[in-house]
C-alpha cells in the first residue's frame, strides 16, 4: 500500500494520483497542506524538509518532488509502458517531464497565481499578461508537436504527458481570452477519455479562487 501526503487540489499531487490510478496500484491519500495543514509538524518535516507536498511512502522508501515520484513509480511499476525500456525512447519521455518543470509549469503557475488565486483588486495585470504570453507560446510549441503525433513522446501515453496534462485542464478552465490550439485540444479530448484522468486531474478547484493563502 502506497501512502500519499497531499491535498487533492494540488497540481503536483494529482500528477502522482493519476499515475497511481493508471498503474492500478493500491494506495491511500492523507489530506495535507493548504487548509488541511500538517506541513509544519515534526513528523512531516522528517519526511520532507522542504515541507511541501506530495510525499509518498512505498515500503521503506520515502520520496518527495512530484517528478521524481513519477519517475520512480514509472520505473518500478510501469517500466516498458509509462517509462520505456529503450534509453532513446526514455530520453524523449524525460525531456517532456523536464520541459514542463522548467518551462510550462513556471509560466502557467505565474498565470494561475497572478490571475486566479489573487483577489481581483490586487491583480498585477502587467505580470498576468506576461505570464499569459509565455504560456501561450509554450502551448504553441506543444501544438506543433501534437500535429505530428497523438502524444507528446510519440504514439502512446507515457509519463512525459503527465505533467503538462495536469496543467491543461486548469488552462481551459480559466475565464481568460486565449487562442485556439486545435492539436492541444484534441490531445485534451483524448486525455478526458481516461477515467483516471477525469477522477484525479479534472477536480473542482473553485476553493482556490482569490486565495493567496488558506
Amino acid at each position: 500500500m502506497i501512502t500519499v501526503w497531499g491535498r487533492k487540489t494540488s497540481q503536483n499531487v494529482f500528477k502522482v494520483m493519476w499515475l497511481l490510478a493508471e498503474l492500478d496500484l493500491p494506495h491511500r491519500r492523507i489530506d495535507t497542506g493548504g487548509r488541511y495543514g500538517g506541513l509544519d509538524t515534526p513528523e512531516f518535516g522528517a519526511m520532507n524538509p522542504n515541507r511541501k507536498v506530495p510525499v509518498i511512502k512505498d515500503g521503506e522508501l520515502v520520496l518527495w518532488e512530484s517528478h521524481s515520484i513519477l519517475r520512480y513509480l514509472s520505473a518500478r511499476y510501469g517500466a516498458g509502458t509509462f517509462w520505456p525500456g529503450d534509453p532513446a525512447e526514455r530520453a524523449l519521455v524525460d525531456r517532456w517531464t523536464d520541459w514542463c518543470a522548467t518551462a510550462l509549469q513556471p509560466a502557467f503557475m505565474d498565470l494561475f497565481w497572478g490571475y486566479f488565486r489573487t483577489p481581483p483588486e490586487q491583480r498585477d495585470w502587467a505580470f498576468i499578461n506576461s505570464a499569459l504570453d509565455r504560456t501561450i507560446h509554450l502551448f504553441g510549441l506543444m501544438d506543433e508537436v501534437l500535429s505530428r503525433q497523438p502524444w507528446l513522446s510519440g504514439e502512446r501515453l507515457t509519463m512525459g504527458d503527465i505533467p503538462a496534462a495536469c496543467t491543461i485542464h486548469r488552462w481551459y478552465s480559466l475565464d481568460l481570452a486565449k487562442p485556439r490550439f486545435a492539436h492541444v485540444e484534441a490531445w485534451f479530448e483524448r486525455l478526458q477519455e481516461r477515467s483516471a484522468y477525469r477522477e484525479h486531474v479534472m477536480v473542482p478547484f473553485e476553493e482556490l479562487r482569490g486565495r493567496l493563502a488558506f
